[in-house]
């Protein structure tokens, strides 16, 4: 029996593009997307071309190469470059266009804010489609890995560090120097003393920077970057990028690249949400990396209700009576501990960790019977309570009585990460600086939102609703044209 045979390759073939595309192509999808966006209203640069010089790119054409690759785990310009020369649907999607890998990568690099105001378009198509409500919004985050290695990342102890073991090295070349006779081994040693003093002041002066920085970091490759934990205590230097996901449908409707972990996230998160949403209110879920006084009262004073996971007690431990058990009284601003003593403040805030406390004791704990229990302290019992505690207790209450309603929050989000991550290959950016980051983020997340319409609507509804936004825009695009004929022809 004879193996399958292929066609012989020096047999002329004739063949259209669209033969070679099916129906229901991610190429197809792309192509209707693309052309349903208002690209210069986003900002997209090369829309108007110039009377002289070789014409660009159309923006939407590298848009759609984009776009295509990301979904596909191409992310770098020279492998987006060999995608458009060999794969049958992009020749389909890009007519033929081979743009070189410079092209490529400009078009990513000066286009970083038109990604974030696409994002952000369709987000809002998605609500208008009623696949958003904004009523329910879960915050989360995933780390990802900077183009700047570990060891070109500095803090004040690795920079103490390395100026110690600097010192260390020149103290042992003058001692060998001052003990040297034969002028060969002298020269060596001064060559590496030279060597070692101009590394000194080399920390000295990645020291003044870091100082004037007023930052706890500062990286060499990427200065947005910073060192991060990525996961089970493994650090190395990125970004953290935070997301916020709608209820209804797990799509994203907002994302940001905010400090190492996620302690002041919430807030500007949210607000940003309500923002884009146009939400009066929202309940916001996020784990208890997001629970900190100062954001759930950021939230409180914003109508967002939020549902944080609480925090255990600083001082609760197998030998310490928890602070919930020690009763707050509001009206006399004193607490009650399990013992019926009362503990009151003078009255006074205090300073503590960026917010301000009050501290409660009472001279009781000198007598009290289960002292050992309680506390280790010399003085007795102290209660600190923050300036943020009723925010932080009313959040606590809320969770504690609806624990099924915060379990939503990884029903609504962390599985997206996976997709990006494993699927897509996400786990490291290809681009330095936080808007650049940022850029390769939006472009992801209107991929996923538009291929998480696909399982929701059926790729077929999803064509008819974007054929809808196209004949929409033309209309727009139409009028335009001919109010401005008829400006040409008035005046």
């Amino acid at each position: 029996m004879d193996h399958i045979q292929g066609i012989d390759r020096n047999q002329i073939s004739i063949f259209a593009l669209e033969e070679l595309v099916q129906n229901d192509s991610w190429a197809r999808l792309i192509d209707m997307f693309v052309d349903a966006l208002p690209l210069d209203k986003l900002g997209f640069a090369s829309l108007q071309t110039a009377e002289e010089g070789r014409p660009p790119y159309h923006p939407a054409d590298i848009l759609k190469l984009y776009m295509y690759g990301y979904k596909h785990g191409i992310r770098s310009s020279r492998k987006l470059e060999h995608a458009a020369r060999v794969n049958v649907e992009l020749w389909w999607l890009l007519k033929g266009l081979k743009p070189s890998n410079r092209a490529i990568s400009y078009f990513r690099t000066n286009n970083r804010k038109a990604f974030k105001n696409a994002f952000r378009h369709f987000v809002l198509v998605l609500k208008d489609w009623d696949l958003i409500d904004g009523e329910v919004i879960a915050i989360d985050s995933f780390k990802i890995r900077a183009q700047n290695s570990l060891k070109n990342n500095f803090n004040q102890n690795k920079i103490s560090r390395q100026l110690k073991y600097i010192d260390e090295k020149i103290e042992a070349y003058e001692k060998q120097l001052d003990e040297e006779d034969d002028e060969y081994q002298q020269q060596e040693l001064k060559n590496k003393l030279d060597t070692q003093k101009q590394n000194k002041q080399n920390y000295h002066d990645l020291q003044t920077k870091l100082k004037e920085s007023g930052e706890a970091q500062i990286s060499l490759s990427d200065p947005d970057a910073k060192a991060v934990v990525l996961h089970r205590n493994i650090v190395n230097v990125g970004y953290n990028i935070q997301t916020a996901c709608d209820q209804k449908n797990k799509l994203f409707v907002h994302a940001d690249a905010i400090g190492v972990n996620d302690s002041h996230a919430l807030g500007p998160m949210v607000l940003a949400c309500k923002e884009i949403l146009t939400q009066d209110s929202i309940n916001a879920l996020a784990d208890k990396g997001y629970n900190t006084g100062e954001q759930l009262q950021i939230c409180k004073d914003h109508g967002v209700v939020t549902f944080v996971a609480p925090k255990q007690s600083s001082n609760s431990g197998k030998d310490c009576i928890s602070t919930e058990e020690f009763q707050y009284d509001p009206n006399d601003d004193t607490y009650a501990c399990p013992q019926g003593e009362v503990l009151r403040s003078n009255g006074s805030f205090y300073k503590k960790g960026g917010y301000r406390i009050k501290q409660y004791k009472t001279k009781a704990c000198k007598s009290c019977s289960i002292r050992s229990r309680c506390t280790q302290n010399k003085t007795g019992r102290l209660i600190e309570r923050s300036e943020f505690q009723q925010a932080i207790e009313e959040n606590r209450d809320r969770v504690l009585a609806n624990p099924d309603y915060y379990r939503l929050r990884q029903q609504i989000t962390e599985h997206q990460f996976g997709t990006l991550k494993r699927q897509w290959g996400f786990t490291h950016t290809l681009v330095r600086g936080r808007e650049n980051v940022l850029s390769e983020v939006h472009l992801l997340f209107i991929i996923y939102n538009l291929r998480r319409c696909m399982s929701i609507l059926g790729i077929d509804e999803l064509k008819r609703r974007l054929k809808i936004l196209i004949d929409i825009f033309l209309c727009l695009v139409g009028r335009f044209r001919c109010v401005l004929c008829h400006f040409k022809l008035i005046y």
